[in-house]
């Protein structure tokens, strides 16, 4: 019969197994929204890169790939974050078909980020211009919204499960899904919900 090792003349419990926490590279078209909104999981998430390019779409796939390709990680999750903004459809729907081929998973707003900052509050599915946000954010704020704001990441994490649903609600609402076109809509909440997993005393 087996038994458990013993530690200073006692039985000793078996450490349970780590947990191997998946690997991320983030590439945000965004040199300052969205990589200091993600930022906030980095000291909580093991091995998240976080890169803001400011590059666009198909030019921003594009450069995830050479990351990529030039790191000497292995990553198991590779993101690239943009928005829709007002780029030609083609353009769009190339970065999501290159993204597809290349195993790169997005995370795309329409038009902009801060839907995903807007549905921590409510649900919103009226279409409105991305020079739109920043007031309807300021609202619920209650202060004035600014895109290189430090601390969103702390003032939305307790409105956190909120947006999750919020999003699904709304990427579910569009059948069939036409991404350049389904506005509003967002799917960061997809790459959140993968941070959420790899957070420390998650099971």
């Amino acid at each position: 019969m087996s038994h458990g090792k013993y530690e200073n003349g006692r039985r000793g419990r078996r450490a349970p197994a780590r947990k191997e926490r998946a690997t991320f590279l983030i590439v945000c078209e965004g040199a300052r929204t969205e990589p200091h909104y993600f930022e906030g999981f980095r000291v909580r998430v093991e091995d998240a890169d976080i890169f803001g390019k400011g590059y666009n779409t198909l030019s921003l796939v594009q450069e995830t790939i050479t990351i990529r390709e030039n790191s000497h990680k292995a990553y198991d999750q590779v993101w690239c974050v943009f928005d829709r903004d007002d780029f030609p459809v083609e353009n769009f729907n190339r970065a999501l078909e290159l993204a597809a081929q290349n195993d790169i998973r997005v995370a795309y707003s329409n038009q902009a980020f801060e839907i995903w900052y807007l549905l921590h509050f409510h649900f919103h599915n009226a279409a409105i211009h991305r020079d739109q946000y920043a007031e309807k954010l300021g609202k619920e704020l209650k202060r004035p919204y600014k895109k290189n704001d430090r601390e969103i990441f702390t003032i939305l994490r307790g409105k956190r499960t909120d947006a999750i649903r919020n999003a699904r609600q709304l990427y579910e609402s569009y059948t069939p899904h036409l991404p350049a076109t389904d506005n509003p809509c967002t799917t960061v909440y997809l790459l959140v919900e993968e941070l959420i997993k790899n957070l420390p005393g998650q099971p």
